[in-house]
């Protein structure tokens, strides 16, 4: 059975956390933590991951700074401590080290194994074409 991190690499846990809002921009349109990391340049899946790694104090604190310099929603220009509070309550439980350590490997390179799959398709291929020359070469004479 494939394993069903290739589709979503993601760790799942991160999802109600990330796609909470944060308000609406100056447009009308709503904003979720995602499109607002994303917005400032921040990789989504790393920030929420450095964010569970911290004691929940510490989270919120990081959170409250990050949203803070997020100026596309005009209602965390003053009310971004409140924000970060109740959205750093969506953060999942601190893992492990041992599970931290592979949820940071996953969100590194977003996709955990397929690398190995990737170089067994390659090595079939690589197979396959040398079998089909061969195979052409003596059917000529």
């Amino acid at each position: 059975m494939a394993d069903p991190g290739i589709l979503n690499p993601h760790p799942p846990e991160f999802e109600r956390f990330l796609y909470a809002s944060v308000g609406e921009d100056r447009n009308g349109h709503a904003v979720t933590v995602l499109s607002a990391f994303a917005r400032k340049g921040l990789d989504p899946w790393r920030e929420t991951a450095d964010l569970v790694a911290l004691r929940r104090d510490a989270a919120r604190l990081r959170l409250g700074q990050l949203l803070a310099r997020f100026r596309d929603v005009p209602a965390l220009a003053t009310d971004h401590g409140r924000v970060a509070r109740d959205l750093s309550q969506l953060l999942p439980e601190r893992p492990s080290q041992r599970s931290l350590k592979h949820v940071a490997g996953t969100v590194t390179d977003g996709r955990a194994g397929t690398s190995r799959a990737i170089l067994t398709i390659l090595a079939i291929s690589f197979v396959l074409v040398q079998v089909l020359m061969v195979a052409g070469s003596g059917s000529g004479e």
